[in-house]
């Protein structure tokens, strides 16, 4: 069967995409902080069909094409998916064997009233780094936080403020986060060679951050940190805690120093933890397992934690929530939406549709800075639009990641971009699901909280500072054949 050949109008490929906005805005209205568990991804289904209809009807291509153009973008995610369970297994096993626990402990040591804004907000760094959740981070040891702000005297927005930026930090940051993994994915990007790149706008973003919570805490008045304290002690108590355990994070260190390619790095972190497990927490190991104290009850346990939800009890509510992780289970949810996600861009692809698109942003796309500008703005829209920051992490990412590799710059570039506009800016927005996660979680309106999350205000405009300079920014470094994620349109 014959079938047209040209471009669907820009007029017709958008209907899509703000039939999707529509309803990503709908289902959180309808479903709240729950939008995650399902329904986005029914969304996005629901969109991709809508795109197949436009497009068969108008005979452009055949179902055959759309096929295609699915099939190659869920399998070009396939390595991202991979590296996600290995990330759910990681945290399994440094959870249980204590190097999570380890660094949350020897954080917490350096918590001081006199400077507790910028301590606590790189407590939460600490601990979303280690654990790759901003959302954990903020559930659990910002509540502590929280309080003991308020008995020090500090507003709640300002303590807020501190939590927030230094949880988004470590989400922003870290190789177990999932934003991290998405955005680096969706743009092309080597995860650790995106994570390098990341802290040219990272860090000044942060040491700002933190000079101006210094500035202020000299201001504030201070106390006791009892919080903090009975967190720590809990910590002591109910886990083997030494600093050979920390051998285990400097192996990893050691072997992305050596850029060996991330899945192995992962894989063999998942390996050291589970051997610490073993050597540090046998008691642990067997509660999990419920076994006998034998060896083979102690691995089925890290086996456990591998794959499964892990709930150790150590007599502290607000640890027991920090130290729970799901293995592997935890991140099929994201893997689910990741497919329905790529499901979208594949028929987006195929049809035509998104290269009508990406051709007309090409024409604004006239500097380094507007291209840098334009993505951010995207990330930026598509976080309130559509409330919801994986949507805005991998739309854009799938959207301009050709049009970054044709005008030659690294695609580290644009991953970049993704996260500092994309992931910190979501808990901004009072009708995003961060926004009205934190919110509830903290008992803090979003509006109160907002003026005082510097790291999440100052990243995006540091990425257009820097695109600006031009620092670190190079072209025609790129080989077309090292790219697989968007088609030519030549």
């Amino acid at each position: 069967m014959n079938h047209k050949t040209d471009t669907p109008s820009l007029l017709l490929s958008i209907v899509p995409v703000v039939a999707l906005i529509a309803m990503l805005v709908l289902n959180v209205r309808l479903f709240g902080d729950s939008a995650l568990d399902g329904s986005v991804q029914i969304v996005l289904l629901l969109a991709s069909a809508l795109v197949c209809g436009i497009t068969l009807f108008s005979k452009r291509k055949t179902w055959l094409d759309l096929e295609k153009g699915i099939i190659n973008s869920v399998s070009g995610s396939t390595s991202a998916i991979v590296l996600l369970l290995l990330i759910g297994a990681l945290a399994g096993s440094w959870m249980l064997s204590g190097v999570i626990p380890a660094m949350m402990y020897y954080g917490l040591k350096f918590i001081n009233p006199t400077l507790f804004l910028a301590t606590s907000c790189v407590a939460a760094a600490i601990v979303s780094v280690s654990s790759g959740s901003s959302w954990t981070t903020i559930a659990t040891i910002g509540v502590g936080l929280l309080g003991v702000g308020k008995a020090l005297g500090f507003e709640t927005g300002w303590i807020a403020g501190a939590i927030i930026s230094g949880a988004y930090f470590g989400d922003k940051v870290s190789p177990l986060s999932e934003t991290t993994n998405m955005a680096s994915s969706s743009a092309g990007s080597e995860l650790f060679s995106h994570i390098r790149y990341l802290m040219i706008t990272t860090i000044p973003s942060f040491i700002i951050t933190l000079i101006i919570y210094l500035v202020y805490g000299f201001f504030g008045n201070h106390g006791a940190v009892e919080h903090t304290d009975e967190l720590s002690t809990a910590l002591a108590t109910s886990y083997n805690l030494s600093p050979l355990l920390f051998i285990v994070p400097l192996i990893t260190v050691i072997l992305i120093a050596k850029k060996v390619p991330a899945i192995i790095v992962v894989f063999v972190s998942v390996i050291t933890g589970a051997m610490a497990a073993i050597i540090f927490q046998p008691d642990l190991c067997l509660n999990v397992s419920g076994g006998e104290d034998n060896l083979v009850s102690k691995i089925s346990g890290v086996v456990r934690a591998l794959y499964g939800k892990v709930e150790p009890s150590t007599g502290n509510e607000t640890l027991n929530a920090l130290v729970t992780t799901k293995g592997m289970s935890g991140m099929l949810n994201t893997i689910w939406l990741i497919i329905c996600a790529m499901t979208f861009g594949g028929v987006m692809d195929a049809s035509g549709m998104l290269k009508s698109i990406t051709q007309k942003m090409v024409s604004l796309m006239k500097s380094r800075f507007s291209t840098v500008a334009a993505t951010a703005f995207s990330c930026l829209f598509l976080n309130g639009a559509a409330a919801d920051q994986y949507i805005a992490i991998l739309l854009p990412g799938r959207m301009f990641s050709d049009i970054y590799k044709k005008k030659g710059y690294r695609p580290e570039l644009l991953s970049r971009t993704l996260e500092d506009s994309a992931t910190v800016t979501s808990v901004l927005i009072p009708w995003n699901t961060c926004g009205m996660a934190q919110s509830t979680v903290l008992g803090v309106a979003t509006i109160t909280y907002m003026p005082f999350c510097f790291f999440n205000l100052i990243s995006p405009i540091m990425t257009l500072i820097v695109a600006a300079i031009g620092y670190k920014i190079d072209k025609n470094i790129i080989d077309d054949n090292d790219f697989n994620v968007a088609p030519d349109y030549n």
